[in-house]
């Protein structure tokens, strides 16, 4: 079995089409177990909120979206375990704690976070922790 992490960047893909959305729905194997700080949620949440500001959504397509992801095999860890260590990471790297909760995750339970952020996988990778991302249309 392996472990990953996935972040919302991934999660959205399987929530609404968009490109990698294949891959990541390649995570969904049974053979995968999936980690994420349970801010995951708020970032989903946030994510939709965007889109229906932005006329991508109607509010009526966004509701229920969030209510499916709860269906997803998720492991969850708090944020509160996960905050130190996220914001002195997030100092190191120059990220925001969200992105850094996501690495924290990965480093912690030694397997690697997968992300469709080319952001975040080239700090981490600035910062020595590059075997703890993957990037998602090459994870295979």
């Amino acid at each position: 079995m392996s472990r990953f992490v996935v972040d919302a960047s991934v999660a959205m893909k399987w929530l609404i089409p968009e490109p990698y959305t294949e891959a990541a729905e390649e995570l969904l194997d049974p053979a995968h177990v999936l980690l994420a700080p349970d801010l995951l949620y708020a970032e989903i949440g946030n994510a939709l909120w965007k889109r229906v500001g932005r006329r991508e959504l109607h509010r009526e397509e966004a509701l229920p979206l969030l209510a499916i992801l709860h269906q997803f095999p998720l492991n969850l860890t708090s944020m509160q375990v996960l905050a130190d260590a996220a914001l002195d990471l997030a100092l190191e790297l120059n990220c925001t704690v969200y992105d850094a909760a996501y690495l924290v995750l990965a480093v912690h339970d030694e397997c690697r976070l997968v992300t469709a952020d080319r952001r975040l996988q080239n700090a981490a990778s600035r910062h020595g922790l590059g075997r703890h991302v993957a990037w998602l249309p090459s994870l295979n």
